[in-house]
């Protein structure tokens, strides 16, 4: 396979804990966007979003999805990444799109034994109102996460099995 490898889904589905494990196993280097951005910006996200707003932090966020062409890397994209501009069509034309699918209630189960105040969009928001959140904002970033060339359960499919399937999509 001769281009990037995009992992997308929801916050919480695992992109970068899988993505370190499918690079090591397909020997390629690992590349975690909201790091880059970090990076690039000097601060983060929730600094970043702060200061400058959502519509900013998406414009940075493409740019730096656009600067990912090496064809031996897996990068985990930032849960919102593939539905803003025409940044799903890019991934689509430009690596091997792999959408991590898990349930809203696997994700919130995730979500809430994770770093919340890590995590811009879910500030504030537990119990029922955070199972809302995912249900509604996942209904509406489905269609995109929907367009990836290959569909993966989360929570049934070991590293092996994705690299067989990767391998097999080439």
């Amino acid at each position: 396979m001769d281009r990037p490898i995009f992992l997308i889904g929801f916050m919480g589905s695992g992109k970068t804990t899988l993505g370190k494990k499918l690079a090591h196993h397909l020997r390629r280097k690992f590349v975690d966007m909201d790091h880059l951005i970090v990076e690039h910006a000097g601060m983060s996200i929730p600094e970043y979003f702060a200061e400058f707003g959502e519509q900013k932090f998406r414009e940075l966020e493409r740019d730096t999805l656009q600067q990912l062409t090496d064809d031996n890397i897996v990068v985990s994209t930032g849960g919102g990444s593939p539905c803003y501009y025409d940044n799903m069509q890019w991934i689509l034309d430009n690596g091997l799109a792999i959408y991590l699918y898990l349930t809203p209630k696997a994700l919130y189960h995730r979500l809430q034994q994770s770093n919340i105040a890590k995590r811009p969009a879910l500030k504030g928001l537990q119990g029922d109102a955070l199972l809302h959140f995912i249900e509604e904002k996942l209904a509406e970033r489905e269609p995109f996460y929907q367009r990836a060339h290959m569909q993966i359960d989360q929570l049934s499919t070991s590293v092996e099995d994705l690299s067989q399937s990767i391998l097999a999509h080439a």
